[in-house]
């Protein structure tokens, strides 16, 4: 499985702010819209990312207010990226070790989509499902021998 079969199955929702964008402006956006990054664009580009981890500890840093953050000081200049082709277990294998929650999927160097821990943790549950109903269907139609129903007959 590959990063654009979660695309594909994810749909097109891009949420993206600007390094001039205040902290505050990007926290409201996520709260408003329930998620937990955006990716920083600039000219088209993607040059950032935040998460609600920078946005938690830019806040604590500040006493508990946001001031006149910008984006840009408390964004995450350098995000792990991944292209649409990557495979899945390398997309588990990044975010394992570098402790990611999201990862912004390029293309020709375009953002295409975002991809998430939840994204990737579902598309594992739903290939193990699909495997375990094929393996049941498997073994319910086991063939017969001499005259038995199914395997474990006695």
């Amino acid at each position: 499985m590959q990063v654009s079969d979660i695309l594909r199955l994810k749909g097109q929702a891009l949420y993206t702010i600007t390094p001039e964008d205040s902290l505050a402006d990007a926290a409201r956006l996520m709260a408003d819209e329930d998620i937990g990054s955006l990716v920083v664009l600039s000219h088209g580009r993607v040059v950032g990312m935040l998460t609600f981890r920078e946005v938690i500890q830019a806040v604590v840093r500040n006493g508990g207010q946001f001031g006149g953050a910008s984006v840009y000081r408390v964004m995450d200049s350098g995000p792990l990226i991944c292209t649409p082709a990557t495979e899945l277990d390398e997309v588990r294998r990044m975010m394992l070790s570098h402790h990611a929650r999201y990862l912004p999927v390029i293309e020709n160097r375009e953002l295409v989509g975002v991809v998430s821990f939840h994204d990737v943790a579902k598309a594992v549950v739903d290939s193990q499902d699909f495997e375990n109903g094929l393996l049941k269907a498997y073994i319910r139609d086991w063939p017969a021998e001499d005259g038995q129903s199914g395997p474990g007959v006695s």
